[in-house]
């Protein structure tokens, strides 16, 4: 398997950066995460947008243009000869002079195995739990996931599938996902502030009668649907939040619709 780093492709095992860069040293940097399906980019224009949107934010300048950067992606699938599979985009804070100061940034392209939730995942949802915390700089994509990760353990010791972040009582989002929920009335909404602008949150805008709000976790408890959305997840229903039962504990059929027209999206990009 081949990588990328600055200018060259290079074997997986063989990419690396320097203990000085300021990714290790201080967790400063950016990254973008999609997929390939069937050799193809889905939304990958978006991604891009996004990607070049957080290198901008964080004074990180990226070497490449646009059809650079998409002409090589194309060629690392090639010579992986993996036609499904995820990518991972980091630009880094460079090596720093005094492991604080911003240098040239390292751009690290990464090729990883695409896992999608099974389809028993699907057919019975799963539990969250919630954590108070509002992510710092939430429009950027960055590297500091330090609150995401140092949950792990809560989770798997709820048995939770992940964690929703609220702080007093507002809800935002998920360490790597969008939160979506269906009212009684049948409306569909978003958290509208403080949350990562998800490429997959961003198809679901697009579908009529899906719209961006204040959400509480009273109106997700109170909830007839809730469901959370992401590149490798695309929507996946949760039936329980804490120790509480979301409806009738079962997947209902608006997040089945939403998936449908998600993968419909896919292939038409």
């Amino acid at each position: 398997m081949y990588s990328f780093l600055n200018n060259e492709f290079l074997p997986a095992d063989k990419t690396m950066v320097h203990v000085s860069d300021l990714a290790v040293q201080r967790g400063y940097g950016i990254f973008d995460f999609f997929k390939a399906v069937n050799g193809k980019f889905p939304f990958l224009n978006h991604y891009l947008d996004r990607f070049y949107r957080s290198a901008d934010f964080m004074q990180l300048p990226v070497s490449l243009s646009r059809e650079q950067l998409a002409g090589i992606l194309h060629e690392m699938l090639q010579k992986n000869g993996v036609a499904n599979a995820g990518i991972k985009m980091v630009l880094t804070g460079g090596y720093s002079p005094d492991g604080y100061e911003i240098a040239t940034p390292n751009l690290i392209i990464t090729q990883h195995t695409l896992t999608m939730p099974s389809a028993q995942l699907l057919e019975r949802g799963v539990k969250i739990i919630t954590h108070e915390f509002r992510r710092e700089m939430p429009l950027v994509k960055s590297i500091n996931y330090i609150t995401g990760v140092w949950l792990q353990r809560k989770m798997m010791e709820s048995n939770a599938y992940d964690v929703l972040y609220h702080l007093q009582g507002e809800v935002s989002e998920f360490p790597r996902c969008n939160l979506f929920i269906v009212k009684a009335d049948g409306s569909v909404i978003t958290p509208q502030a403080h949350v990562l602008e998800g490429i997959t949150r961003k198809n679901i805008l697009s579908m009529a009668g899906v719209t961006t709000g204040r959400v509480t976790l009273e109106d997700v408890i109170l909830a007839r649907e809730v469901f959370l959305t992401s590149t490798t997840k695309r929507a996946v229903p949760i039936v329980q939040v804490n120790d509480v039962r979301i409806g009738n504990g079962k997947p209902g059929p608006v997040v089945q619709q939403v998936l449908q027209e998600l993968m419909k999206k896919e292939l038409a990009d």
